[in-house]
């Protein structure tokens, strides 16, 4: 899966939430200040063309929504996260979170305790 740019990522993450949504609204939904609508529309092209979003077509408007699920995004970037920093070891990668104070012990207790109820 390619990786998104920050700009492509925010559009993303409003599709995600919206699940399908013209320009306008996508728009809308995004932090102020607001991009301007062309800088928008080429992001949009961008992520077409990287099958992350298809477009339904009514007359002369556009509706997109994504192709790429959330989970499988978030997925695929973790794991080149974790492999491009921690050399592939999720075990180095939650260490240094705990190290960093970024995960308390209590929170890794109930990551735990979630973990092995999956298991």
């Amino acid at each position: 899966m390619k990786p998104l740019t920050k700009a492509e990522e925010q559009i993303m993450q409003v599709l995600w939430k919206l699940d399908k949504a013209f320009l306008r609204e996508i728009i809308e939904a995004l932090p102020n200040p607001k991009p301007h609508n062309n800088t928008v529309a080429t992001i949009i092209k961008i992520l077409v063309e990287k099958e992350f979003i298809a477009v339904t077509v009514f007359g002369r408007t556009h509706q997109y929504h994504p192709i790429v699920s959330k989970d499988a995004y978030s997925k695929s970037t973790m794991k080149s996260f974790v492999k491009g920093y921690f050399e592939g070891s999720f075990s180095n990668a939650v260490s240094f979170m705990v190290k960093e104070n970024n995960l308390s012990v209590s929170e890794l207790e109930a990551l735990l305790k979630e973990l092995k109820k999956k298991n």
